[in-house]
């Protein structure tokens, strides 16, 4: 059931998004990680998996990929990650901390904003919102399509943090 819940709510996202129908290889590059909301949210704080400073995000819509790079950090210090997924419908399948959904909710040279469901390797789904940017200054127009989203995804506020004060690993 909560599939099909699932994808009735994803497809009218993606219906209600005409960016997302794009050729979004056109935000292909480089990106900082500003906020992430997280239904569960040990999955975003620090040394969490999802604790994560993005760096670099490749949309491959000829070979229906996408690529992302990104820190973590353990024990205080910065490791590069590398994570790939294939496109499924409308969303991108990866493998990372468990299996991830993930999708673009809207986007322009300056910001993204995306969608993530993880479904770890106890089952446990956890709902991710998050607002990358090309460097820390966040437009409010963005900042309020997020703050909207976190809402609909009924993702507490408190479950909302920032990251453009803790990110202190390399910029590449």
């Amino acid at each position: 059931m909560k599939a099909l819940l699932f994808s009735l709510v994803l497809g009218l996202l993606v219906a209600s998004q005409g960016e997302a129908q794009t050729d979004i290889s056109q935000f292909t590059g480089r990106w900082l990680t500003q906020y992430v909301a997280a239904s569960n949210i040990e999955k975003i704080t620090k040394g969490a998996l999802f604790h994560a400073f993005k760096r670099y995000i490749e949309f491959d819509e000829e070979n229906d990929t996408i690529h992302f790079q990104f820190y973590i950090k353990k024990n205080g210090e910065c490791i590069k990650k590398y994570v790939s997924g294939t496109k499924e419908g409308n969303v991108y399948a990866l493998d990372y901390a468990g299996r991830n959904e993930f999708q673009l909710i809207s986007g322009d040279e300056n910001t993204l904003l995306v969608y993530n469901i993880n479904v770890d390797g106890h089952g446990k789904e956890t709902e991710l919102v998050g607002l990358f940017g090309k460097g820390n200054n966040v437009d409010s127009k963005y900042k309020e399509k997020f703050d909207n989203a976190v809402r609909e995804k009924g993702i507490p506020e408190e479950n909302v943090l920032n990251f453009i004060d803790i990110d202190n690993c390399p910029e590449e």
